[in-house]
């Protein structure tokens, strides 16, 4: 049921609306009048210019022109720019009249003078602001705070002409400072408390100055002054006051921590490092009491790094000076760990945040210290590729950095990389980059066991041990942590990668002495050979295994007194067991490494055996019968082109050594095989072509022997070449074959006309001169008749031609 109100409270009600409705009503017309009257303007025509009215318009009069224009800038910036222009050249004014007309007036005359100035407009502001010409008084409170500075400056020409020029200017700073931030908060204005905080930042320092402070009093008032502007800034309201009080405690703080820095690092006792250090620690505190109260979380964390940090260096300057110097960095390192004590208390967040990325910084600073060391570990054994089998040094150092001077405190680099590879394997637990933590973990850690027999100067042998035993381990490493993922971890791939760079490292190291040369490289031969066996690993482990095989064959060669040409055939047997490997992996991913390992030896093989040529025969051929079996694979067709071009280069090279010019016998190895792979293919694949199945294997030897027929002065191989091409010529025919049958017709007519030449040559001769003209007459006339039947003849040659397979 509806509840209907009674009459009375409904007629109120309704009275209500009806008010509501007009007011609502009254607006909406005059907005439409608005509209109305914009619109009309919008839509006036302009009048011409130099006329003072349009055609068929109102007149145009100034109201008119003013709408029409629209201003190019806003009455308050108009009255800034006069205000702060008005203000600069009363300024200029008054510094001219204190430095230049200065001796114009006597003494009393110049004290009335400035003094009625800088009252009046100090006072005019006042009088202002009551008016609220807010703009105006702070363009004179600019004039008046300029005249206050000119003010100092006479009173000490004036009054304190004896006085010291800075202990002066400190005073008149901490005085103007103190006026006009009592100014600014007395009157409101804007700009005086900003110059009084940047004023602020002068006292102490000039005071320093004038009483002849030294570095270490000077840096502690910097620091004061930072700690100072740090507390205006994180109490301040006004944002050009924090703005002006960051910027000077920025300033400042830096200048100070620096020069605390450079003291503590540059003393030649503990007791002036550690007067140093106190001062980076109160720079600390202050960093850290700036963190806990500043409201932005980024500028926290900076600065809890900051005082972190500070901290660190303080005592690695202490440490400078009262330890050994290779215990320094170990020393910081140690500071820092103490650092992470930090997350266990109740500090804020952010300043727990920045100590712990302050204790990072540090460790990663510890680490480029140790980087020397490390890359000399890695890169110096290639010296000894050199002079290889010199004779095995005393001790790794010598061996590693030969000639050169090693990094200097590199006793504890192991230790230090060995600190931060345990941080990180700590705080990877507790971070989801785990992967990538352990990884870098992995990696100093290696470094650690690689530079610890060159750090420790430990006996050749021992080094050399100590390296295989990196590699057993980072091969160890891989098979485990592929068996706790499951599959291929990018800490596994890590371990794989760091024990074949340690296997070079530890074969170029082993160069030294001969003994140990064959000695490692068959312990890394097998080592790796043994890790191939897991397929994951084989895509890696195989090739570096092949790869020491063949720097074995290599040391075997020079160590029996072979020739280079006599140790390629040591080092084909490497590319012969790749090719049995590879038959036997086939379709893993493991193969294609294997087969550019061995393609890569039979390379060398290559190489070592050029200055012999018939040796440089043997080898191609191996390499040969090497690529012809592996060809034999469904999946290695294309290397078959290899061993064809491998193969008859043996035999070129042979006969060249045998000094033999015949080019039949460089020819006919070629067309033999070649024509019997064509015969094979044309029976599996009737399409094929005879160009394509016979046409080079017989080109290769036809045109060689026609080309070296036709400058041949004796009978036989014009002869010879001829019965060839007349067989080849038959054959052709017999099987209808275009290719035999046109290269074999085309060299049978060369040749006959190459042995009929001299004969036409003197029967043209004994002819009368008009009978070649006749002949050839007879000749045209011949062909002329008869025009049309040849071309009959000749289309049905061509098609019998392209009948031919």
């Amino acid at each position: 049921m509806t509840n209907l109100p009674p009459p009375a409270e409904e007629l109120r009600i309704l009275d209500a609306e009806l008010r509501q409705l007009d007011l609502r009503r009254a607006v909406l017309l005059r907005r439409r009048v608005w509209l109305v009257h914009t619109l009309r303007a919008a839509a006036a025509p302009q009048p011409a210019q130099g006329t003072g009215a349009a055609p068929g318009g109102p007149p145009a009069g100034p109201a008119a022109g003013a709408a029409a224009r629209r201003p190019e800038t806003t009455a308050p910036g108009v009255q800034n720019v006069l205000l702060v222009l008005g203000g600069v050249l009363l300024t200029i004014a008054a510094i001219a009249f204190t430095l230049v007309s200065w001796g114009h007036l006597g003494i009393a005359g110049r004290s009335l003078v400035l003094g009625a100035l800088t009252v009046g407009a100090l006072g005019a502001p006042v009088t202002l602001l009551r008016r609220g010409l807010r703009a105006t008084a702070e363009a004179v409170s600019g004039l008046a705070t300029a005249l206050t500075v000119l003010d100092a400056y006479a009173l000490h020409e004036v009054a304190f002409t004896g006085a010291d020029g800075v202990g002066y200017a400190a005073a008149a700073s901490a005085v103007l400072a103190a006026l006009w931030a009592a100014y600014g908060v007395r009157l409101g204005l804007f700009h005086p408390l900003p110059l009084a905080v940047a004023t602020a930042h002068l006292p102490l320092l000039l005071w320093a100055i004038a009483v002849g402070a030294g570095p270490l009093p000077l840096t502690a008032v910097l620091l004061a002054t930072a700690a100072g502007g740090s507390a205006v800034a994180l109490r301040a309201v006004s944002a050009p006051v924090r703005v002006v009080a960051v910027v000077g405690a920025l300033g400042t703080g830096a200048v100070g921590v620096l020069s605390a820095g450079w003291l503590c690092w540059s003393a030649s006792d503990p007791g002036s490092a550690a007067r140093a250090a106190a001062l980076l620690v109160v720079a600390a505190a202050v960093a850290l009491m700036t963190g806990r109260f500043v409201p932005n979380r980024e500028v926290a964390v900076a600065a809890a790094a900051a005082a972190g940090l500070c901290l660190v260096a303080g005592s690695a300057g202490v440490l400078r000076v009262s330890v050994p110097g290779e215990w320094t960095v170990p020393g910081c390192q140690l500071f820092a760990m103490l650092l992470l004590a930090a997350e266990r208390t109740s500090l804020p967040l952010p300043l727990r945040q920045g100590l712990v990325r302050a204790a990072a910084a540090v460790q990663g600073f510890a680490v480029l210290w140790a980087v020397p060391l490390v890359a000399g570990s890695v890169l110096g054994p290639a010296v000894q590729a050199v002079t290889p089998w010199s004779g095995a040094p005393r001790t790794v150092r010598d061996a590693v950095f030969a000639g050169v001077p090693a990094p200097a405190y590199a006793s504890t680099v192991p230790l230090v990389l060995a600190v931060v590879a345990a941080a990180l394997v700590v705080a990877g637990r507790r971070t989801p980059r785990r992967p990538a933590v352990m990884v870098v973990a992995l990696v100093l850690g290696w470094a650690a066991v690689l530079v610890l027999p060159v750090a420790l100067q430990l006996p050749y042998t021992a080094g050399l041990v100590t390296q295989a035993a990196v590699v057993v381990a980072a091969l160890g490493l891989a098979v485990r942590s592929d068996r706790a993922d499951g599959g291929p971890s990018p800490l596994a791939l890590t371990a794989l990668l760091l024990a074949i760079l340690t296997s070079v490292d530890l074969a170029l190291l082993s160069l030294a002495s001969e003994s140990a040369t064959i000695g490692v490289l068959v312990t890394l031969t097998v080592l790796f050979g043994a890790a191939g066996r897991r397929p994951r690993h084989a895509p890696f482990t195989v090739p570096a295994a092949l790869a020491h095989a063949t720097a074995l064959a290599c040391a075997l060669g020079a160590s029996a007194g072979l020739r280079p040409p006599h140790t390629a055939l040591l080092v084909l047997v490497v590319p012969a067991v790749a090719a049995l490997i590879a038959s036997r992996s086939s379709g893993s991913r493991a193969t294609v490494p294997v087969e550019v390992a061995g393609a890569a030896a039979g390379l060398l093989a290559l190489a070592l055996a050029v200055p012999d040529p018939p040796m440089l025969a043997l080898v191609l051929s191996l390499n040969g019968v090497v690529a012809a079996a592996t060809a034999l694979r469904p999946e290695r067709r294309a290397v078959g082109w290899a061993a064809a071009v491998l193969l008859p280069a043996a035999a070129w090279v042979r006969l060249a050594a045998w000094e033999v010019g015949t080019p039949e016998a460089y020819t006919l190895p070629v067309t033999g095989p070649a024509l019997v792979v064509g015969y094979l293919r044309r029976r599996r694949d009737t399409a094929v072509s005879s160009w394509t199945a016979y046409g080079p294997g017989l080109a290769a030897t036809l045109v060689p022997s026609l080309l070296a027929a036709w400058d041949d002065q004796h009978w036989l191989r014009p002869l010879l070449l001829g019965v060839a091409a007349l067989a080849v010529t038959l054959v052709g025919a017999r099987l209808r074959l275009q290719a035999p049958l046109v290269l074999g017709a085309g060299v049978l007519a060369l040749v006959a006309m190459h042995e009929l030449a001299p004969y036409l040559t003197q029967v043209v001769g004994a002819l009368p001169r008009w009978v070649p003209p006749a002949l050839a007459g007879l000749v045209l006339l011949v062909l002329g008749a008869t025009y049309e039947h040849r071309l009959r003849d000749a289309r049905r040659l061509r098609e019998a031609l392209g009948r031919l397979r």
